[in-house]
C-alpha cells in the first residue's frame, strides 16, 4: 500500500476531490504503442504475405501473459472512404454534429464526415441496418430474401469478401445522407492478434504474426482493414492504438507437465510465445508442436527459430504439414493420425493440449481427428470416445483459441 506524503495533503486546496488514477487503457481509451519493425515471414515464392511486428508498449503500464492477445485499432483507407464518398455522392468536408454520430461519439466538437469514416466508422464488415436497408431498394432482392430466410450462415457466405462500397453499388438508388449513412454502419472495432513473445523474453514490448488480406471481388481489389493499416499505412509516427485482451482459458500449466500445440498458419503466433516462457522458465515439461502451411520452402513462419528449439531439446517433438509439397494435400490433422497412438499416450500422462487458428474448418477437423484417434487407441465405441474429449475440456486440458 502507498500513502501520500504530508506535504502533499498540505498542498492540496480542502474539498478537492481526490486525484484519480487513469484507467486502464481499453477499447475506448487505446494506448498509441510504436510499432518496430515489419519483416516478412513469407518467402517471395509464397501467395501470402505474412509479417513480423513489435509494438513497443514502454510507458503504457500494459502487462501480459502467454496465451493474450492484443486488440490493435486501425485505421481505414482513405482511398476507400474517397471511393464510398463519391458513390454516395457525398462531401467530405460536411461537419457533422457531435450528437449525430451513435452512441459511442462522445467528441465535444464537430468532426468532417470522412475523419468520421476513416476513424470511426466499419467499412469492411457491412453491419445489419445497411442490409436491411439495403433489401428495401431495388437491386437488394437477393439480400432481402437471405434476410428473410433467417439462414446466418447462408448470409455469412454472401458476405464473404463484400465490404460497405460493395453492397452500395448492388442498389444505386440508396444514397442516404450523411447523418443517416452513419448511422447505417457499425463502429469500427479493434482487430485481436495472439501475442507471439513471452514478457519474459522482454516486457515493455510484444510480437504479433499478421497475415496480409488481398483479394478481388468483381472489378475491385481489396485488402485486410488492419493488416494493410500496419503494412502501409500507419503513419510517419508509426504509432497504432493497442489494448489487451486476456485469456485465462489459454494458459500454459505447470512446468512439469507435457504441452501439446496445434497451430498452422499464423496460429503458430501463441506457440512460439509458448516456447519462449518454457525456455526462459526452465520448464521441464516436453513439448511437441504440429506445425502446417503451403509450402515449406515459402510458408514456414519462424522456421530458424522452431528448427533451432528442435535441435536444443526445448521442441521434444515437431510434426510438419505442408499442404502443397506432394501430390496429395497433407494437413495437421493427417500428421496427428499418423501419430495418433503417441499423442495419445501424451494426454495419458497429462499433456495440455492446445489449438489455435482458423475456426471454420481447422478447428472442427482437429477436434473431430482426436475423436477419432480416440476411438482407434483407447475405445472402441465413438461414443466413449467423445466423452474422453468432453473430459479433456471439463479438467482444463483441450484449450482452443480459434477465430
Amino acid at each position: 500500500m502507498t500513502h501520500r506524503s504530508a506535504l502533499t495533503a498540505i498542498a492540496e486546496p480542502a474539498g478537492r476531490p481526490p486525484r484519480r488514477t487513469p484507467p486502464a487503457w481499453n477499447r475506448k481509451r487505446p494506448f498509441a504503442a510504436a510499432l518496430l519493425g515489419g519483416r516478412r515471414l513469407t518467402g517471395p515464392a509464397s501467395t501470402k504475405d505474412v509479417r513480423h511486428y513489435t509494438l513497443d508498449l514502454a510507458g503504457s503500464g500494459l502487462t501480459f501473459e502467454v496465451g493474450d492477445s492484443v486488440a490493435v485499432v486501425p485505421v481505414n483507407d482513405p482511398a476507400l472512404v474517397a471511393s464510398l464518398l463519391m458513390r454516395l455522392g457525398l462531401d467530405g468536408e460536411e461537419m457533422l454534429q457531435p450528437g449525430g454520430r451513435g452512441p459511442r461519439s462522445a467528441d465535444p466538437v464537430d468532426r468532417t464526415l470522412a475523419d468520421v469514416l476513416t476513424h470511426d466508422r466499419e467499412l469492411a464488415l457491412p453491419s445489419l441496418h445497411l442490409l436491411r436497408e439495403t433489401a428495401t431498394h431495388p437491386g437488394g432482392e437477393q439480400i432481402e430474401a437471405l434476410l428473410a430466410a433467417g439462414d446466418r450462415q447462408a448470409l455469412d457466405r454472401w458476405l464473404w469478401g463484400r465490404d460497405v462500397l460493395d453492397v452500395f453499388d448492388l442498389v444505386p438508388g440508396l444514397r442516404p445522407d450523411a447523418e443517416r449513412l452513419i448511422t447505417l454502419l457499425h463502429p469500427l472495432v479493434h482487430r485481436a492478434y495472439s501475442i507471439a513473445s513471452s514478457p519474459l523474453a522482454a516486457a515493455e514490448t510484444l510480437d504479433l504474426t499478421v497475415a496480409g488480406v488481398a483479394y478481388r471481388t468483381g472489378d475491385r481489389d481489396h485488402r485486410g482493414v488492419c493488416s494493410s493499416y500496419l503494412s502501409d499505412r500507419i503513419g510517419p509516427d508509426r504509432r497504432c492504438g493497442a489494448f489487451m485482451l486476456p485469456n485465462k482459458r489459454f494458459r500454459l500449466p505447470a512446468d512439469d507437465l507435457p504441452v501439446i500445440m496445434i497451430g498452422p498458419g499464423t496460429g503458430v503466433a501463441p506457440f512460439r510465445a509458448f516456447l519462449q516462457e518454457r525456455r526462459l522458465r526452465g520448464a521441464s515439461g516436453p513439448n511437441w508442436l504440429f506445425f502446417g502451411d503451403r509450402n515449406r520452402a515459402a510458408d514456414f513462419l519462424y522456421e530458424d527459430e522452431f528448427t533451432e528449439a528442435a535441435a536444443s531439446g526445448l521442441l521434444t517433438r515437431m510434426d510438419l504439414a505442408f499442404s502443397r509439397d506432394q501430390a496429395g494435400k497433407v494437413y495437421v490433422q493427417h500428421r496427428m493420425r499418423d501419430h495418433g497412438r503417441d499423442l495419445l499416450a501424451w494426454l495419458d500422462a497429462g499433456a495440455h493440449l492446445y489449438v489455435c487458428g482458423d475456426a471454420q474448418r481447422m478447428a472442427g477437423d482437429v477436434d473431430a481427428t482426436l475423436v477419432d484417434i480416440v476411438a482407434e487407441h483407447a475405445v472402441s465405441d465413438r461414443e466413449r470416445a467423445v466423452e474422453y474429449v468432453a473430459a479433456l475440456r471439463r479438467e482444463g486440458r483441450y484449450h482452443r483459441d480459434v477465430y
